[in-house]
C-alpha cells in the first residue's frame, strides 16, 4: 500500500518552511551552511561504517552479508546526492555570475 504524502512543513533546525521567510538572506545562508555540513558528516559516517563492516566481514567476522550490501548502497546514493547537490549550487552559482545587472 502507498502512504499518502504529509501536509506538515518540513523542519530544519526547529525552524519550519512557513517561518523561513521572515529570515534574512545572511541567516538563511547560514542555516544552508549548516544543513550541507550536516549531511556531508553523516555521509562520512555511513562510509566509516561500510568501511568497518567490510573490514569485519574480511577478517571471517560475524557481519550479514545482506547488512554490509546495504549500508555499501546507501554510502553510494548518499555520495551520488552529495555530487549532484554540489553541481546544482556550482551551476546556480554559474548563472547568477551571467546576469546582466
Amino acid at each position: 500500500m502507498i502512504n499518502k504524502v504529509s501536509q506538515q512543513p518540513i523542519e530544519f533546525n526547529g525552524t519550519s518552511i512557513k517561518n523561513q521567510q521572515s529570515l534574512s538572506g545572511t541567516n538563511l545562508g547560514k542555516q544552508f551552511g549548516s544543513f550541507l555540513n550536516h549531511a556531508i558528516q553523516e555521509m562520512n559516517l555511513e562510509e566509516q561504517k561500510v568501511s568497518q563492516l567490510n573490514s569485519q566481514f574480511i577478517q571471517g567476522g560475524n557481519v550479514d552479508p545482506h547488512e554490509l550490501l546495504i549500508a555499501s548502497q546507501k554510502a553510494s546514493l548518499n555520495l551520488e546526492l552529495t555530487i549532484e547537490v554540489r553541481n546544482k549550487v556550482v551551476e546556480a552559482y554559474q548563472e547568477i555570475m551571467r546576469m546582466q545587472i
